[in-house]
């Protein structure tokens, strides 16, 4: 993994690039909400075939704060100017959680941009019919990035199947994760609440693989079925778990994304 800064409005992003084995089209990951690129080196891993960017998004891992909230057409700018600065034109983008509406909104604003789009435990923005919310309540807890006790104690309630009854991949990615700022993460569920995708999720051009997971209290099923339905050149497939999947089921998960893209081997 080969890690960088870019300097983008008087702050230094982090970026990391994974080369691949092939001349496959590279792919571009959106994290999760308060998430550093660390989290996601095992699904980074598990994906061999081409080159991988992975941004630590103002406010989170070792990229500095703004001055403001962004909404989610900041956050894709700064991505294509990533890609600029890496020379590549045209990538694939797969989004999880958060990351999954900035990835709608990269693909709707630079579609000349995203071969390819694959959205995980993805919200549609802030119009999506919620889950419980005690859910939303223990989330916002930004106590969940410092303390390891509290987030053992909420993390099957939130995140839902196997790590209702398991917590090895939560102590895992604890141990990876670099903390956001506090200003960063609320700035980041300032973006959340300022976007609605669902308007215009019919406009996106991109072959699309929604990937659901059954027993996700974060984002309801109903919400993959909206996007699903909303989106012309799309697929739904879930996964038997929860809103963690992409690293609880990850063969399985990181199989599909791969069949989709076709670079499996």
């Amino acid at each position: 993994m080969e890690y960088g800064s870019f300097g983008y409005r008087g702050m230094s992003i982090r970026y990391a690039v994974r080369r691949g084995k092939s001349d496959a089209l590279p792919l571009l990951l959106f994290n999760g909400i308060g998430q550093s690129i660390e989290v996601l080196i095992p699904v980074i891993n598990a994906l061999k075939h081409q080159d991988i960017v992975a941004i630590d998004v103002p406010g989170t891992g070792k990229s500095d704060t703004p001055k403001l909230p962004w909404r989610f057409h900041h956050h894709a700018k700064l991505a294509a100017a990533i890609l600029d600065h890496l020379n590549y034109p045209r990538v694939n983008v797969v989004g999880f959680s958060w990351g999954g509406a900035l990835a709608q909104s990269f693909s709707y604003h630079f579609p000349e941009r995203c071969e390819k789009l694959v959205l995980a435990a993805s919200p549609p923005g802030n119009l999506m019919v919620p889950g419980n919310l005690g859910v939303y309540m223990r989330m916002a807890n930004v106590h969940r990035f410092w303390k390891k006790a509290y987030m053992r104690s909420v993390a099957g309630y939130i995140y839902g199947g196997t790590i209702r009854h398991s917590l090895k991949e939560v102590d895992k990615t604890a141990q990876r994760l670099i903390p956001p700022t506090r200003k960063g993460y609320f700035y980041q569920v300032a973006t959340m609440y300022g976007s609605a995708n669902l308007a215009w999720l019919w406009r996106l051009k991109q072959p699309t693989l929604i990937l659901q997971g059954i027993d996700d209290p974060m984002i309801p099923n109903i919400n993959a079925r909206a996007m699903a339905a909303l989106i012309p050149d799309c697929r739904l497939e879930y996964i038997d778990c929860g809103h963690m999947f992409i690293l609880t089921k990850l063969k399985e998960a990181t199989k599909m994304i791969e069949n989709f893209l076709g670079t499996s081997s």
